[in-house]
């Protein structure tokens, strides 16, 4: 899952030279008697225990090998890599979030598996991308989730809405919400959500940021067609009234926690929400669906695709054996568990295809958007700060105060964005 901590690229490089001094480099195709050590985060899987051990005593019997699984709760995990890699102490293979693979790997901790992966068009492309730096795969997809639209249907219904295929037919759907239940928030415009912005700003062909030849970033958030996205999303709050004073200020969580309530008939949520929010109102079983995030004038509009990649660690004293793990890992019948135990979908395409034709209305619509429409945000070690600075949610708040105008928030998100993506991390 994307993470803002980030050290400097300098400061991890010169620990991983100090830490590969103390690693061994020789492997040994036959695994019998060596021990993997693997870091996975905490929190994914609440029950992972039995799924590892059943993995290691797999692997145990394809290779002859242990495996030593440590879970790390991810609050923690930014540091841990970090101190580990000063220390020597790195494991053989880790979960990594896919905004930290681009930091990793451009210090020079991760092992380039770009060969080993071959043909990346079997994955997902928002995760090949974010595990991608100069062209060289640091990061196998392993699992992810992204956001689409969640609904009441049951609203829907009594109204007579159809799912919306483009935006303007989201902004009627929304208007008429608004209009005949004035008792729920019909589109929430969460302030303190960049994810929730992002579909509406690569919608309308806008950017984050884009990086040249050079390796310099220029800022992409004041383009028009960014301000154009920009301005459709809060202009549903600031003139078609489809959200809440409160909403400015909201978080992801803050839109599921009303939804739970009752009180919000659409909303930006992601793919592990709906078992959530069926779990705290149980009442809304059967009356809840989803769609993904349409584009301007039909198909549908990119949305972040955030999760995990696996990866290698260079100074492993056996990369093949660490690679055969991931292999593992990712393979269709341990992928097909994982996905059923976290509800987090499957990096390969040919995966995930079995959820694009599925039946269940939340389930399908979250991986055709998967599939179809994911992306990632700038794969820079760098980004991690600009999302620690809060700059895009910044903008979106100082719009929705009023104390600003979208060529105004923009041009300053812009200013912030570029200074830090080109001083480094």
């Amino acid at each position: 899952m994307g993470r803002t901590h980030v050290l400097s690229a300098a400061a991890l490089g010169a620990a991983l030279t100090l830490a590969l001094s103390a690693c061994g480099s020789a492997g040994s195709a036959d695994g019998g008697g060596q021990t993997l050590d693997v870091w996975i985060m905490e929190g994914t899987n609440p029950d992972a225990s039995a799924y590892f051990d059943e993995v290691a005593e797999e692997f145990e019997a394809q290779t002859g090998a242990q495996v030593n699984v440590e879970f790390i709760p991810w609050g923690d995990a930014h540091d841990k890599f970090v101190t580990a890699i000063a220390g020597g102490t790195m494991p053989d293979v880790a979960e990594v979030g896919t905004t930290w693979t681009p930091e990793f790997a451009e210090a020079g901790a991760l092992a380039d598996l770009t060969d080993r992966v071959g043909d990346t068009g079997t994955y997902v492309p928002g995760l090949v991308e974010a595990g991608t730096v100069d062209g060289r795969l640091y990061g196998v997809p392993w699992h992810a989730a992204l956001r689409s639209v969640l609904y009441r249907t049951d609203v829907f219904d009594e109204l007579g809405i159809e799912e919306p295929r483009n935006w303007e037919e989201l902004r009627e759907a929304a208007v008429t919400v608004s209009e005949e239940k004035g008792d729920m928030t019909a589109f929430p415009v969460p302030g303190g959500a960049e994810y929730s912005l992002l579909p509406f700003v690569w919608g309308a062909g806008g950017d984050i940021a884009v990086q040249d030849g050079g390796g310099t970033w220029s800022a992409e958030i004041d383009s028009p067609e960014s301000r154009e996205g920009i301005a459709f999303f809060t202009d549903l709050a600031l003139e078609h009234g489809t959200s809440s004073t409160g909403a400015a200020t909201w978080l992801e969580t803050d839109v599921q926690d009303a939804f739970i309530d009752g009180d919000v008939a659409m909303a930006i949520s992601g793919s592990w929400t709906p078992k959530a929010i069926l779990e705290g109102n149980p009442d809304l079983e059967g009356d809840i669906a989803a769609f993904p995030i349409p584009g301007p004038d039909g198909g549908y509009s990119p949305s972040f695709v955030g999760g995990s990649h696996l990866s290698v660690f260079n100074g492993s004293e056996d990369e093949e054996l660490a690679w055969e793990y991931v292999q593992l890992l990712t393979s269709d019948d341990y992928a097909a568990r994982w996905t059923e135990e976290t509800t987090y979908f499957p990096g390969k395409q040919e995966q995930l295809a079995a959820f694009t034709e599925s039946d269940d209305p939340l389930v399908q619509p979250f991986a055709v958007q998967m599939s179809e429409a994911g992306r990632g945000v700038p794969a820079d070690p760098a980004y991690g700060k600009v999302q620690g600075q809060k700059v895009l949610q910044t903008m979106v708040q100082s719009i929705l105060s009023g104390d600003a105008s979208v060529e105004e928030a923009s041009a300053t998100a812009a200013e912030a964005i570029e200074k830090t993506l080109n001083e480094g991390s």
